[in-house]
This record gives structure tokens, C-alpha cells and sequence, in this order.
């Protein structure tokens, strides 16, 4: 199979990622301050393009202003002002609209948690009466961005400081950035076949199921409608790097590379390899043991298809999120 990369991938990739301006230090919160997020200004930042997004600044909401809320009307959740009680849901929501086709450039999008308008979830939801009638609210703005864009990796602040759903967030990120790049490169089958190539093992760890549908996409490619393939890859693609990893899928994963390159180690490197697989399905163990020792291996004289693996190198390296977990 062709693992030609093309010269767009080659040169790497600068995911686009949209942010609450308030997350990147910019004074719009209703109380004149800001919400600066460090992992994305003082880690992130080095590696994306970020486009800033206020829904309440856009709105013509003055800084500082009255607090926003969620109440329940009529059975649907609506965004009230607390000083003159207008409703703000259509004008917050409509921002994802206007911007739509800036926001279709994204690779992914962080929200500010607890906003009426850019919360993901869990916000609390009043009645009339000011009582709390629910704690699933979601902000009309961020509703209606994943609404419109539902295969965009999107996540909030708070759910960030967990740090195995902050790797999920980057490693789809700049996947989605990679499969963007491709699609601008003026593709052609060989080039998505030379794509799947690249994140087999990437997409077996997610869901073997994913990897098998985009590989029957990338495979008949040459007699399809490009835009067709373009539509139904994107889709299976997100899709499957959408669910979660587990700990026996990337052992089947790392076991898959292992039977790949197995001919060629001897018998002291073949121990080795195959006994931090073990270690890592058995909990004694982090990840990044036994891919380590596959990039290692790949470097050394492994075969050019270990080498171009996107799983060994889900995203740069010094962002240092994969060597702290253990799944």
C-alpha cells in the first residue's frame, strides 16, 4: 500500500481552534475580566491558530453588564438578563450562524464552562420564580455550534482539567487538522489511501469498526465522486476517533504493530517489546512504555509504515500529555 505523505502533511500542520475570547485573556466577561486558560495561552498557543469568539460582546452585551441566566419557558431553556429580563437566546445563538463558514475552518472549539451562552454542560437551569428546576442546561451559543458542526471536536474548560479527556480533545484536534490539510492539498486517491495508511493503528485503537468503514472509503476512492468520498470519509472519520480508547484497544493496537515488525527484531527486543505491551494491559505499566519502544524501533530500521504512524506521535511531542497516563 502507497505511504507516500504529501507535501502538505510533510511540513506539518497548525490545527485552527475556536476559544471563548475570555479563555485567551481577553477582558469581555460581564464583569470586565477574563478567564485566561494557561493550557491554551501558555501551552496550546505555540501550536494553533485560534479564532477568539465573544457571543455576548458580539451581541452589543457592554462590559461590564447585567449577568445572563438559563430559565425554563414553555418547556425549552432560554437565556434571560438579569437586569431587564430580555431574552438574548435567538441574538446568542445566531452568532454561531453569522460565523458559520469561519467556524467550518475549525479543527475544534473550547467553550467557557458555567457561561449561559458558551456553556457545554451541566448548567442550572430556573424557573420564573428564580428556583433551580434542572442542572443540564447548555448555553444558547454552544448549542448551536454543535448543532451546526456536530463532527467538530468541541470541549469546555473545565472538563480540560481531566487529563485524559484533555489528550482526547488535542489528539482528535489535530487529527481533524491533518485530515483538513489533506482536503486542501488538492488530493487525489492515492493520497487518502496514503492517509488511511498513516493512521491504521490510530483508528484501530479507537474503533476497529471505524478503521474498516473509512478503509472501504479510502479503498474505492479512484471510481467515486471526490466529493462524495470527501463527505462520507470526514464523516467516518470523525466518528471514529469520536469514541473513547480503551485499555484493550490500544493493547490490540500495540499487539497489531508488534505482529508487524516482529520478523525483524531478535529475541531480546521482541521480549521487551512484547512484555511492556503485557505491563500496560495489566495496569503495571504507562502507554507510553510500550510506544516508545515501537518509535524506537520504527527509528531504528523498523518498516516505513511503523515509521509514519500518526498513533506513535498523536500531536508534538513536548505537549506532554500522553507520558503522565496510563491509558
Amino acid at each position: 500500500m502507497d505511504t507516500v505523505t504529501p507535501e502538505a502533511e510533510k511540513a506539518g500542520v497548525r490545527p485552527r481552534i475556536g476559544a471563548s475570547s475570555c479563555l485567551l485573556g481577553v477582558p469581555v466577561r460581564y464583569n470586565g475580566g477574563h478567564s485566561r486558560y494557561r493550557f491554551l495561552t501558555d501551552e496550546l498557543d505555540r501550536y494553533v491558530e485560534w479564532t477568539e469568539v465573544c457571543p455576548e460582546a458580539e451581541i452589543g452585551l457592554g462590559t461590564p453588564r447585567p449577568t445572563l441566566h438559563l430559565q425554563r419557558r414553555d418547556g425549552g431553556d432560554r437565556v434571560i438578563s438579569s437586569g431587564d429580563g430580555s431574552d438574548r437566546t435567538d441574538e446568542l445563538a445566531g452568532i454561531a450562524d453569522a460565523r458559520l463558514e469561519e467556524l467550518r475552518g475549525l479543527d475544534g472549539y473550547v467553550l467557557k464552562n458555567k457561561s449561559p451562552s458558551c456553556g457545554l454542560l451541566g448548567l442550572p437551569v430556573f424557573n420564573e420564580d428564580k428556583q433551580r428546576v434542572d442542572g443540564k442546561g447548555r448555553g444558547a451559543f454552544a448549542a448551536r455550534l454543535t448543532e451546526l458542526l456536530p463532527d467538530l471536536p468541541v470541549e469546555e474548560q473545565g472538563r480540560l482539567s481531566d487529563p485524559a479527556l484533555r489528550e482526547a480533545f488535542v489528539e482528535r484536534v489535530f487529527a481533524h487538522a491533518r485530515l483538513r490539510t489533506l482536503w486542501e492539498s488538492g488530493w487525489r486517491p492515492r493520497d487518502l489511501v496514503a492517509f488511511q495508511t498513516r493512521h491504521k493503528l490510530q483508528l484501530m485503537a479507537h474503533s476497529p469498526e471505524g478503521y474498516r468503514e473509512t478503509g472501504r472509503i479510502a479503498a474505492g476512492a479512484g471510481s467515486a465522486d471526490p466529493e462524495a468520498t470527501r463527505r462520507d470519509y470526514t464523516e467516518a472519520f470523525n466518528r471514529a476517533l469520536s469514541v473513547r480508547v480503551s485499555r484493550g484497544r490500544h493493547a490490540n493496537a500495540l499487539q497489531h504493530a508488534f505482529g508487524m515488525i516482529s520478523a525483524g527484531l531478535d529475541d531480546a527486543r521482541r521480549h521487551d517489546l512484547l512484555a511492556a505491551i503485557e505491563d500496560y494491559r495489566e495496569e503495571r505499566a504507562p502507554l507510553s512504555l510500550p510506544v516508545a519502544l515501537l518509535r524506537h524501533h520504527g527509528e531504528a530500521d523498523g518498516p516505513e509504515w511503523l515509521r509514519v504512524q500518526t498513533y506513535l506521535r498523536p500531536y508534538p511531542e513536548d505537549l506532554r500529555l500522553r507520558h503522565a497516563l496510563t491509558v
